[in-house]
């Protein structure tokens, strides 16, 4: 086995989430396109005779509930071997966030062991571990920009977007996923055409100009209403002097897009009067910076 070793765990925004319409499985059917940034965490792998997962965050779970577990008892499975190892984690991704921390470290835990144990894992052997895992699991085998459809699970990479200049704002808000969709009607979804909505994601993510673009969230509708504070944090970064802003995900965290370095500075230090809103000064990762920062082989 090779000698303990750390890899980082990435967060994610959603530059647009579009919502269809409910699937027979009862999930909603998604586009969105995802973006990996560079806020992240740090998961450290090493050799053991036991599985045990650590935390630097006592509010963090480290028991089966907690998706390095799952991801790790799951890759053991596919081996039809039983594999052991100390993980410690490192949390800085606020959870939860919209940001997809869990998610990102079940990904991180799938490529970092199968590193440690030195399994011969493809890409096609770790995504329907990671599907199974949860929906934005498997865009955590990519990085970089990519369409998501489907629950959110089915992947489609397409050209990097680039941007130096963000500000990611998580108010303290625990917004449960699940409640956000079942809150969704059909009354709050749009009347497009799912089709019609599904070739408009494709030309707003191919495009590469997302500052020129109209962007979208569709749980917004629902979510503002529960959460206030979180509508408060689009306002005030607009007022800010924001090129864009958006709800990640299903909240609670805001990403903001400046024009420039000295804006996004501006905003930062006004923002410090907010003493309940955590705020990370980002920039996108791309899918190239990914793979290296992950030594992804496959």
């Amino acid at each position: 086995m090779p000698g303990p070793f750390t890899l980082p765990s990435f967060a994610k925004i959603n530059w647009f989430l579009r919502v269809l319409g409910k699937r027979d499985d009862g999930f909603h059917e998604l586009c969105t396109l995802f973006q990996t940034v560079s806020l992240h965490d740090t998961i450290h792998f090493a050799e053991s005779d036991v599985l045990r997962l650590t935390c630097n965050d006592p509010f963090v779970p480290t028991d089966e509930s907690n998706l390095i577990i799952r991801a790790a008892k799951a890759l053991s499975e596919s081996k039809g071997r039983s594999l052991r190892a100390k993980i410690h984690l490192e949390k800085r991704i606020p959870s939860p966030g919209g940001l997809g921390g869990g998610s990102s470290n079940a990904a991180t835990a799938l490529i970092g062991l199968a590193r440690l144990w030195e399994l011969d894992a493809s890409l096609n052997d770790l995504l329907p571990i990671a599907k199974g895992i949860g929906s934005d699991v498997p865009f955590f085998l990519y990085g970089g920009t990519a369409l998501g459809a489907g629950r959110g699970e089915v992947i489609e990479p397409i050209e990097d977007i680039h941007e130096q200049f963000l500000l990611l704002v998580t108010p303290d808000e625990a917004v449960a996923t699940c409640e956000v969709f079942d809150r969704i009607a059909a009354a709050s979804l749009t009347k497009t055409d799912p089709e019609s909505i599904l070739r408009v994601c494709r030309l707003t993510a191919e495009s590469g100009d997302l500052r020129n673009k109209t962007l979208a969230n569709d749980l917004e509708v629902v979510v503002f209403p529960a959460y206030p504070e979180i509508d408060r944090v689009e306002k005030t970064l607009l007022d800010l002097g924001a090129a864009q802003v958006l709800m990640s995900g299903s909240g609670a965290s805001v990403f903001a897009m400046f024009d420039k370095e000295e804006t996004r500075q501006t905003a930062i230090k006004a923002l410090d009067l907010e003493s309940t809103w955590r705020k990370f000064a980002v920039a996108t990762i791309s899918r190239n910076e990914y793979r290296e920062a992950l030594n992804i082989a496959f």
